[in-house]
């Protein structure tokens, strides 16, 4: 079975059906921040700033931005999600793009107009566990069975 197959009987493999999961999140989380109610605050949302005010569930800061970047990772991942060998680099590239965010979310002060984003510190550790997550979900569903295992 090459990369681009759907498996056995047309199903995806593992990491293909994770890589789509993570790709609907991601367009479910792009989208509620567009939805006032679901995103407090939501006039005092920026395109790009610190200053944003609007949180996704009166927890993580958001910005038009930060919304159109889920969206595109939510695309990426469903696009991606079409083999097997391009959902396992979605997961583990978009994971170490977490990471960095992550990173970039600790050195930068929130007050900072580097901090274009917005991010606060509940956005800082969701980073982390998303690109932890996305990065072991790559590394081992897209693992090859053993010898033994493929025998049964």
């Amino acid at each position: 079975m090459s990369t681009r197959t759907r498996g056995t009987r047309g199903s995806r493999t593992p990491v293909q059906q994770a890589a789509g999961l993570v790709g609907l999140v991601f367009l479910l989380v792009g989208v509620l921040g567009f939805i006032p109610g679901v995103t407090t605050d939501y006039d005092a949302m920026k395109f790009a700033s610190h200053e944003s005010g609007a949180e996704l569930l009166r927890i993580f800061q958001i910005s038009v931005l930060h919304n159109l970047v889920h969206l595109a990772f939510g695309v990426a991942g469903l696009a991606l999600a079409r083999s097997a060998a391009t959902a396992r680099t979605y997961l583990l590239a978009g994971g170490a793009v977490y990471l960095v965010l992550w990173l970039y979310g600790l050195l930068v002060r929130y007050h900072s107009s580097a901090n274009f984003v917005p991010l606060n510190t509940a956005d800082d550790w969701l980073h982390f566990v998303l690109g932890i997550a996305m990065i072991a979900l790559g590394a081992l569903l897209a693992r090859r069975p053993t010898r033994a295992a493929a025998g049964r």
